[in-house]
């Protein structure tokens, strides 16, 4: 049996609609779906530094970028000194994929949309059904999360061989049952490694789109093996948030701790940081 523990740990202001975080030391990093910076949190001082990761003429301003135009970061993850910023993938203007330098911070920006088309076609998935919102890469091999929140519920786990998401090597899609709430099913909406498992967060949203938002009735967190890629346990953390990131902030022999975002799908630029302690 598992239990959680929910509680805040930083209020930042300056950040709006946060969709994915990563911690490395006394650094958070941390994206906004509707945002063309990367922000960095420095824990210790409480100061945020922003980092422009967007650069043309159609994203004005960077904050609170239109919805229709906005590239919609939903996926933060890291491998070695790399960050990777992935768009969802749910409109046409969301395909974008940023490799973000933690060294040198230089940007490498990638269109990823012939990939995720192809994506689509092998888990027969339609433009409707569509929704990146996790990814973990092992270095040999990317796992891409589809949230599943469109009419279809297409809950499911890409699974990519190769390290260039640009140029596909072979594709599998697995899909997934998650948790429900009053007949609602929950849906992917991050992930991220610790050791040889996959910890996922997922939420319960009363909508049939990938696209308009809808009542948050839950949030789940759960794990699958890394190997085989089965299901091992899911805990409801929450009735009213829409958790859009984790990260891990430290791991004992019985308990493991993550750091949370929340999108509160609104245009103010503030974000809560919650701290998830799991028990075993």
């Amino acid at each position: 049996m598992h239990s959680t523990q929910l509680e805040v740990f930083a209020e930042i202001e300056g950040i709006g609609s946060a969709s994915g975080l990563f911690l490395s030391g006394d650094l958070l990093y941390i994206i906004g779906d509707n945002s063309g910076y990367l922000n960095v949190y420095h824990i210790k001082t409480k100061q945020l530094q922003k980092i422009r990761i967007l650069f043309g003429n159609e994203f004005s301003p960077l904050e609170n970028i239109p919805k229709a135009l906005k590239p919609d970061f939903e996926i933060l993850c890291q491998y070695e000194d790399k960050l990777y910023i992935l768009g969802s993938g749910s409109t046409s203007k969301r395909n974008l994929m940023i490799e973000f330098n933690l060294i040198t911070q230089k940007i490498v920006q990638k269109d990823l949309t012939e990939t995720y088309g192809k994506l689509r076609s092998v888990a027969k998935i339609d433009d409707q059904n569509f929704n990146l919102e996790g990814a973990v890469f092992t270095g040999k091999a990317w796992l891409l999360f589809n949230r599943g929140n469109g009419i279809d519920a297409k809950s499911g786990i890409f699974k990519i061989e190769g390290a260039d998401l640009a140029n596909l090597g072979q594709v599998t899609f697995n899909s997934f049952k998650l948790p429900n709430i009053d007949h609602i099913e929950s849906s992917f909406t991050d992930a991220t490694v610790v050791k040889n498992e996959i910890f996922f967060i997922a939420t319960a949203e009363d909508t049939k789109s990938t696209y308009a938002d809808g009542e948050i009735l839950g949030s789940f967190l759960g794990s699958i093996n890394l190997q085989n890629l089965k299901l091992t346990f899911s805990n409801k953390i929450s009735g009213k948030h829409k958790f859009e990131g984790i990260t891990l902030l430290h791991q004992s022999e019985r308990t493991t701790t993550f750091l949370l975002c929340e999108d509160r799908d609104t245009d103010e630029l503030k974000t809560t940081v919650y701290q998830l302690v799991l028990n075993y």
